[in-house]
């Protein structure tokens, strides 16, 4: 099985998450342009409750995968690690069932009671069979990261979005005209496929790389599994933990907002086109560098893992630090962007510019998001979960009273939902640090904080000039492509001037460990 070693597992990620998130894009354009906000509404609203029962049956174990294999293979202990599969496939498997079912009991009170609006129904019930399928697409992820492979996760996710863009026009096409709820679930069941060939894709690769048979001596592996359960929960519970928090927000948050927006007096239909702007035009862009970041995290896990086991303190924080810094290179530049251009490029990507104003008001706020993946991965390796969950518990319920006091106002209304998710980012970045820097004393260097400060500082002043120069104005598409290229040349010179990439990295790429 090949291996990459830090740089190189995260560039492979990174290209993947590059084209994954293109297609991405091209997904959501289709499905606002057959749907429209409302439709948009509607599919955002159903997301959260299955991400929730998703969380639930997986119970932290990817990461607890990718650890425990990593350990596992660096020893050649490939009972071990067949031992970690079968355990972990038997886990989730029984609670992915569970899941599907609690979640078909629940649905019917959570649409018409919740979530204020009943044809949320719809695509919600149309994605259950999504549960079983990505909670094995878990583990066989977490197996290929522990072995420090990425290229058949990375080849599934392109494939996933072909396909799921492929059946997204052929099933919201068909459904719309049946109403705006049957193309949010048609819409949910092209998730479902795209989700099942990528799944099928990693099994034919598991197949073709694996040196253990899976299907020979399951109950003996069972029955003896006691220890690796045991080393498998004391990272799964305290990451689930972690991540439930996450979901149970993402639950409640629409609730929230919904009903929120109903006490400030908007109408039902009304809040769902506001939330259906703020989660489906503004968040996907906000998102857009987290292709990045995620790839920076997943590849860090076990390399701080294995840096921590040997005791490789000052390997740790440079690993940290190498993190946040190539984090926050990927996030200024799109910050910089959707703050200039926030009205250019939702015109030109939805044909709307509803959401301009979330993305001016967000953008400089995210930055804190995109170096908090990085931290929060490194909580993981570091033994760090239940902290982690803390922060994220304290961040939730501030934001959760943010949200709550300022979108009842009808003077605000849908934008305190976004000042309330603003806040939360940063207060949660911000007791990652501090956690570090009790546990290991880590923290940010003034002279790169000094140097984040300069590039995000000279990208805007420099697109801030491109404009005037080139008398910018919405309606001229080729010169906003060459006003952002001239843009992009720029920030890669500022890059290299402030070191944000240095020759020791671009070298490590050319070797395999």
């Amino acid at each position: 099985m090949t291996k990459q070693n830090f740089l190189k597992g995260t560039i492979i990620l990174i290209i993947a998450g590059m084209i994954t998130r293109f297609l991405g894009f091209v997904n959501r354009i289709v499905v606002a342009r057959l749907m429209g906000e409302e439709g948009i509404g509607l599919y955002n609203m159903a997301l959260p409750t299955l991400f929730l029962m998703y969380t639930i049956s997986q119970i932290g174990l990817p990461i607890a995968i990718s650890k425990r294999v990593a350990e596992a293979d660096a020893r050649g202990d490939f009972v071990k690690i067949k031992q970690i599969l079968i355990i972990s496939l038997s886990i989730t498997i029984s609670l992915s069932v569970v899941s599907t079912v609690l979640m078909y009991l629940i649905i019917p009170y959570v649409a018409n009671h919740l979530l204020t609006d009943p044809r949320v129904y719809y695509p919600m019930m149309a994605i259950l069979p999504i549960i079983p399928i990505s909670a094995v697409a878990a583990v066989i992820r977490g197996y290929f990261q522990g072995r420090q492979n990425m290229k058949p996760q990375s080849i599934a996710q392109v494939i996933e979005q072909v396909v799921r863009i492929g059946f997204i026009l052929v099933l919201v096409t068909w459904l719309a005209p049946r109403g705006i709820e049957f193309a949010a679930a048609g819409a949910m069941i092209a998730v479902i496929i795209g989700e099942a060939v990528s799944l099928l894709f990693m099994l034919k690769m598991f197949r073709l790389k694996k040196r253990i048979k899976l299907r020979k001596n399951i109950l003996k592996y069972v029955k003896t599994g006691s220890d690796t359960l045991k080393q498998l929960f004391s990272i799964a519970i305290p990451s689930t933990a972690s991540r439930l928090v996450n979901s149970i927000a993402n639950f409640l948050e629409p609730i929230l907002v919904a009903q929120s927006l109903a006490l400030a007096g908007f109408q039902a239909t009304v809040a769902t086109k506001q939330y259906g702007a703020l989660t489906g035009y503004a968040l996907p862009l906000l998102f857009l560098p987290t292709f990045i970041t995620h790839s920076l995290a997943v590849a860090l896990v076990p390399n701080i893992s294995e840096a921590e086991a040997k005791q490789h303190k000052k390997l740790i924080h440079y690993r940290i630090h190498q993190a946040i810094r190539l984090s926050f290179a990927s996030g200024a530049i799109a910050t910089v962007l959707l703050t200039l251009f926030a009205d250019a490029i939702l015109q030109y990507m939805y044909g709307t510019n509803n959401a301009s104003l979330f993305l001016k008001i967000m953008a400089p706020c995210f930055l804190f998001m995109y170096i908090q993946f990085p931290l929060n991965a490194s909580l993981q390796a570091l033994d760090l979960a239940k902290q982690a969950m803390w922060n994220n518990i304290g961040s939730t319920i501030i934001k959760f009273i943010i949200l709550i006091v300022l979108t009842t106002n009808p003077q605000i209304g849908i934008y305190g939902a976004a000042i309330a998710m603003s806040v939360g980012v940063i207060i949660g970045t911000v007791f990652h640090l501090i956690t570090l820097f009790r546990a290991i004393k880590f923290y940010i260097p003034m002279k790169m904080i000094l140097k984040m400060i300069a590039l995000i500082g000279l990208t805007f002043w420099m697109g801030q000039l491109l404009i005037q120069l080139f008398d910018f104005q919405i309606e001229h598409t080729l010169r906003f492509l060459f006003i952002v290229i001239l843009l992009f040349i720029g920030y890669l010179i500022f890059l290299f001037c402030l070191q944000f990439i240095n020759k020791d990295e671009l070298q490590q790429l050319r070797k395999n460990k």
